[in-house]
């Protein structure tokens, strides 16, 4: 045989009596299932995740740092994050959503561009919990001259 032929498929082998014939390959699950979208507002001080279904209209499930901590000083911290991650995942599971596109939202506005530490720490909680990931997005929004900043003209003097 020359190098651009290909070489036929072997036989399959007969089964023995009673067993089920031997195929090459299992067939890969059909792609579907449920999708929603999981809303991640992470301040420095607190962490909101809400599953929505895919127009946003209807919530499913909803957790944030402050359901699953004692102290205050900690609601907005990476083990809130993942806690509330897990139970918006075991919640969503239980009504059908296997699958969840991230937005990702920090204040925003006159405040803080950037999410806080509970972010990163959600979204890999729900990859972590058996969650098939879609998009990632964030969705901070941006002021386009906006109103004035609290403090006052001198800033706030500490």
């Amino acid at each position: 045989m020359t190098p651009d032929e290909t070489t036929p498929p072997a036989p399959a082998t007969p089964a023995a009596e009673g067993e089920a014939p031997v195929t090459a390959a299992p067939a890969a699950p059909a792609p579907g299932g449920k999708w929603g979208i999981a809303h991640i507002f992470a301040s420095y001080n607190n962490i909101l995740i809400t599953v929505t279904d895919v127009t946003g209209a209807e919530t499913i499930a909803k957790c944030t740092g402050g359901m699953v901590v004692k102290a205050a000083k900690d609601e907005g911290g990476p083990y809130a994050a993942m806690k509330a991650a897990e139970r918006v995942a075991e919640a969503a599971r239980e009504k059908g959503i296997d699958s969840l596109h991230i937005k990702v939202r920090a204040p925003g506005g006159h405040r803080q561009k950037s999410p806080g530490p509970g972010a990163q720490a959600a979204i890999r909680a729900l990859a972590r919990a058996g969650v098939r990931i879609g998009r990632i997005e964030d969705v901070t929004p941006v002021p386009h001259d906006g109103t004035r900043k609290k403090g006052g003209r001198r800033g706030r003097r500490v």
